[in-house]
């Protein structure tokens, strides 16, 4: 009876032990771009690894529907969350609530600056600073547009403020001159496309550069340009979207800065599975280089520049397969790695 009684005690130890960390909650803001997916796919292989469950929501863009979709996780039994912003601010209540209930938040990508999150991405001030030098050595000098992220995002700043860095000399001896300067409510392409247009308009269709700074809004851009029959013009990037990267192999766009999300997603949910367990992450630092200065611990992930020179990383890392690369590219006049 004794031992009945030992073994049920184990096995109910073992079963709350296994809750607590068993169920990650992961809240999206926007599941319709095309890198959530392969995010998603990555922090899910972990969890499955690490005997952990996946729940999921998705607020479609909208900050007041990520507050109630992180209560339903929370409901839901989540022991840790992943939480990609919408909107830095809006999401406060929804991360207080979180730690009030000693659960663990992951900000992923975005900045969220509230104490005790841990926060993983990469480091967005060198994202810019990669684009800004591509298209600064394909066009250095002329009239530059700036299409810029989310305004309610902490990483269109950071990514505007490493851009910036490496154009501001040519900037001050007047190479460039700055004909165009956008933020992209909610990183939308077609938001983009408009504000590509209304400046193209603007300046008599006057543009020689444009630094933008993720793919989806570099497809609104190049959209706006060829519809206007403007050729040639170096266009920035980020985030290795299949579509950008065969635009690099045609030509269209310049640079896609590649975060191989395959690594953010496994270490974001690795993070989450050792908070949850309340340890500590390995590799993580302390930061404060937010806005309001709140100190965090962070996990920064390096990126990598893809340019028509160096196309066959993507294909060799197999983040894209060679007929979606180089899809319409003349094989005797295009890259390398479309041969």
């Amino acid at each position: 009876m004794k031992l009945k009684r030992t073994l049920t005690a184990l096995a109910l130890s073992m079963a709350a032990a296994g809750a607590f960390a068993q169920v990650v909650g992961v809240s999206w803001s926007n599941f319709q771009e095309e890198r959530w997916k392969t995010d998603e796919a990555a922090i899910k292989a972990q969890l499955a690894k690490s005997g952990a469950s996946y729940i999921s929501a998705d607020a479609g863009g909208s900050a007041e529907k990520q507050l109630a979709d992180i209560d339903s996780l929370i409901a839901k039994g989540a022991k840790a969350l992943i939480v990609l912003a919408m909107d830095k601010d809006a999401i406060l209540p929804a991360v207080n609530k979180a730690n009030q209930q000693k659960i663990p938040v992951v900000a992923y990508d975005r900045l969220i600056e509230a104490p005790g999150v841990f926060y993983i991405t990469f480091d967005n001030v060198e994202v810019g600073r990669m684009q800004a030098r591509a298209i600064l050595a394909a066009k250095p000098k002329g009239n530059y547009v700036m299409i810029k992220g989310s305004p309610t995002d902490p990483n269109a700043n950071f990514l505007r403020g490493g851009q910036q860095e490496v154009i501001d000399a040519a900037v001050k001896k007047g190479d460039i001159k700055i004909v165009g300067d956008e933020y992209t409510d909610g990183w939308k392409p077609e938001v983009a496309q408009k504000n590509m247009e209304q400046i193209l308009t603007k300046n008599g269709g006057k543009v020689d550069a444009v630094i933008a700074s993720n793919d989806g809004m570099a497809g609104g851009v190049v959209a706006a340009l060829t519809a206007k029959g403007i050729k040639g013009v170096p266009v920035s990037g980020q985030d290795g979207d299949h579509a950008a990267l065969n635009r690099v192999a045609l030509g269209t766009q310049t640079v896609s800065v590649w975060k191989d999300a395959r690594d953010l997603g496994r270490d974001a949910a690795s993070a989450a599975v050792a908070l949850a367990k309340g340890g500590k992450v390995a590799g993580a630092t302390s930061w404060n280089g937010g806005e309001k200065k709140v100190a965090l611990q962070a996990q920064f992930l390096k990126p990598i520049p893809v340019t028509a020179k160096n196309l066959d990383l993507v294909l060799k890392a197999g983040w894209i397969k060679k007929d979606a690369l180089c899809k319409g590219v003349d094989a005797a006049k295009g890259p390398t790695a479309c041969k």
